[in-house]
């Protein structure tokens, strides 16, 4: 098994690339600024190859609310520009702009939000038709993300997502496939087979995306979204991680309960795509929404749980110490 905690192992063996991804993150302005929010057992668990994780708002002081002013129950998140700065110096190098709130301020937010996150040197995929690349390890890997809106590459429409996940394969060594999808709330934690709808709103079939993808070609595929934990799945050699819940609500997010629980999905990767090993670190989130690793591990035995009871012998096995482990059967 490979030491996965480091960034990058290359030795006598295959060379392979090390990906670190979080669940969603939703920034709000702190008083004090945003130099705590990630401490250094946070960022030593994000040091890696690359670090991926969902940008659920924006980083901007322009654009128009889509919430009216009278409105109780609708929810807009922004935080600084200066911010990414900050998601830089965690460890983040890719973030998904891929989820329901990556709009929330309009064109112009959204405008304001890529040219902060070019300004900090982050990278940023999940609009329509967008695929990056990222040249690290001596390889190139793609990221791609989705989620069931317009201003989003679409996850509702199949065929679509399978033919930009083969073109991302024609353009890179390694693709992974970030999702936002699924109901959300600590009622939703299992996978379940079929369309999912939260309020109304269509949420992707996350079963049938992820396998359509992992067919397509993706060699790893993480979601958000749920809010919650999800199970792990081994599918065709390839891991599929459902949700990595909330990692960063400081005044956003709800994170009691089991919405604070989080991990950190470690995953290496050879430059086919095959998997090398990996490591889930377990997050608790602060009562006011700051990642902080679990020396209680509660989120293992949560994942370890939920993928037991939803996908039985193609669960991935966690390891009291977080290692990932394939079925012992071996799947293909």
């Amino acid at each position: 098994m490979l030491a996965v905690l480091c960034p990058t192992a290359i030795g006598a063996g295959p060379r392979v690339v090390t990906i670190a991804a979080a669940g969603d993150i939703a920034m709000a302005p702190s008083p004090g600024g945003a130099s705590a929010f990630f401490d250094q057992p946070v960022r030593k668990a994000l040091a890696a190859d690359a670090a991926l994780g969902n940008l659920e708002g924006t980083l901007t002081t322009g654009g128009t609310s889509k919430c009216g002013p009278a409105s109780t129950d609708c929810f807009a998140f922004r935080a600084p520009p200066s911010y990414a700065r900050i998601l830089r110096r965690a460890g983040f190098t890719i973030m998904n702009l891929a989820n329901n709130h990556a709009l929330d301020f309009g064109d112009q937010g959204q405008a304001e939000t890529i040219a902060a996150l070019r300004h900090s040197g982050l990278r940023f995929t999940g609009r329509p038709g967008e695929i990056a690349v990222v040249r690290t390890a001596g390889m190139k890997v793609a990221f791609v993300g989705f989620a069931p809106y317009p201003w989003a590459q679409s996850l509702l429409d199949l065929d679509a997502a399978a033919d930009l996940v083969r073109r991302a394969g024609k353009r890179a060594d390694v693709v992974v496939v970030t999702m936002h999808a699924g109901a959300e709330g600590s009622d939703h934690q299992h996978v379940k087979p079929g369309p999912e709808v939260y309020l109304g709103e269509p949420r992707g079939n996350v079963v049938a995306f992820a396998h359509a993808v992992v067919r397509a070609g993706a060699d790893l595929v993480v979601g958000h979204g749920p809010h919650v934990l999800r199970g792990i799945e081994w599918y065709h050699g390839r891991v599929i991680a459902y949700s990595l819940g909330n990692f960063l609500g400081n005044g956003t997010l709800n994170v009691t309960g089991i919405t604070g629980q989080s991990a950190i999905l470690r995953a290496s990767l050879h430059r086919n795509g095959s998997w090398a090993g990996g490591k889930l670190v377990p997050v608790q989130l602060t009562a006011g929404g700051l990642p902080r690793v679990d020396r209680e591990k509660a989120a293992l035995a949560t994942v370890r749980r939920l993928s037991r009871e939803d996908f039985g012998r193609n669960a991935v096995r966690v390891s009291p110490s977080g290692t990932l482990l394939p079925p012992t059967w071996r799947a293909g």
